[in-house]
């Protein structure tokens, strides 16, 4: 079997695909991603082929501070709706539906399956008759508010390539949909698909050649806790530097631990002075990491949350945007996180929520629980083999 892979150029959209890329390619089947080309580099670092589809990072980004400038929404869901409708449903889609037929033409394959945001490419798999698989890489499933809107750009967007008129969730869900969550984490209140099936999201492994830290064996030898901060991937830009300085503020005078990595684009230089229990650093790898680990302190990303749940870390979530105001008020109502609200970011809230992490035992024990819940799934193994079933017989 040939499996394409496909996703954004984005570091946070290519990693969820990374354990299923692995387990496709342990069971003999030829795998390759479809991205942008300036993207294809962290592809092949990771070892597997890229074949270039869909715009690039600097069009994405300048899409994205379009849509930053234009849109005037005050309620949270209604504007990640109309973010979803004027980005990801628009010209990211378009473009991906446009290049895909002639990425397949290059290297041809039996399934094309796709992370949650690269809608583009369930319409030109329509359109070439291929089947499709849907990779949830939002932890809070199908119903999550990004998505409420996706029906306005569906009937231009199928009619554009001469496909019969069909609902967002009809193109999308045809197939097969993966999760790979624990369904804890789905969002309440919405039937789940019947064609969704959860499996275990294995960590990805160290990126690369990336130095491991002097220090890292000797965290937590001093008896102090130690708390993981991070703002992930896409969210640690400058522009979120209050939230860094809060972090670090916060917890500059406690007696913990601190690991704050600020991404492979930021020196930590720029972030001054740290007394010797902060270590700022671009990059630790998590497997490494998060067994050392007490609390995660973090905006709530769906792999940084999903990461501390399967070390059973109690969490605190600082959410930004896209799916982290919903994946905060899950891991919160769950009882395994506490979490800061845009209007609440003080160094004073910050700490008080750490501190309360660690000294609870409750929250340890819910995010244990979860913890648990994710050991029971099964591993990427299963998405392997329904993906087999799927391209044999044409239905999940």
């Amino acid at each position: 079997m040939r499996a394409l892979l496909v996703c954004l150029p984005a570091t946070g959209h290519f990693l969820p695909l990374l354990p299923l890329a692995h387990a496709l390619s342990a069971a003999g089947h030829d795998v390759a991603f479809a991205t942008s080309a300036d993207f294809a580099p962290e592809v092949a670092a990771a070892g597997f082929h890229a074949v270039p589809a869909g715009m690039g990072m600097d069009g994405w980004d300048a899409a994205v501070m379009r849509a930053y400038r234009e849109i005037d929404e005050p309620e949270p869901a209604a504007y990640v709706a109309a973010f979803c409708l004027q980005v990801f449903a628009g010209p990211l889609a378009r473009q991906l539906a446009d290049d895909l037929p002639a990425a397949l033409a290059a290297w041809p394959a039996d399934v094309v399956i796709h992370e949650d945001t690269a809608i583009g490419a369930a319409v030109a798999a329509e359109r070439l008759g291929l089947p499709h698989a849907r990779v949830i890489i939002l932890a809070a499933g199908p119903a999550h508010p990004l998505y409420a809107r996706l029906d306005e750009a569906f009937g231009p967007l199928r009619a554009n390539y001469n496909l019969p008129p069909a609902t967002a969730e009809e193109t999308l869900h045809r197939h097969l949909l993966l999760y790979p969550f624990p369904p804890s984490l789905l969002l309440p209140g919405r039937p789940v698909p019947p064609n969704l099936h959860a499996f275990w999201p294995a960590l990805p492994p160290a990126n690369g050649d990336a130095a491991r830290p002097t220090w890292i064996d000797a965290l937590g030898r001093d008896g102090r806790p130690v708390v993981y901060a991070t703002l992930g991937t896409l969210f640690n830009g400058p522009n979120n530097d209050a939230i860094f300085a809060a972090y670090l503020t916060a917890l500059r005078d406690e007696p913990v631990n601190v690991v704050l990595t600020v991404g492979e684009d930021r020196d930590p230089a720029e972030f001054g002075e740290q007394p010797p229990h902060i270590h700022i650093t671009r990059f630790v790898p998590l497997r490494e990491l998060l067994p050392r680990c007490d609390v995660v302190l973090s905006h709530g990303g769906s792999g940084t949350v999903v990461a501390a749940l399967a070390h059973g870390l109690p969490q605190v979530i600082v959410p930004i945007f896209a799916d982290q105001p919903e994946n905060a008020a899950r891991v919160a109502a769950l009882g395994a996180g506490l979490v800061v609200g845009p209007d609440e970011r003080t160094p004073e809230a910050i700490r008080a929520a750490v501190r309360t992490a660690l000294t609870d035992p409750a929250y340890r024990a819910a995010a244990e629980h979860l913890r648990d819940e994710i050991r029971a799934l099964p591993g990427p193994e299963r998405a392997v083999t329904l993906l087999e079933h799927l391209v044999a017989v044409g239905k999940p």
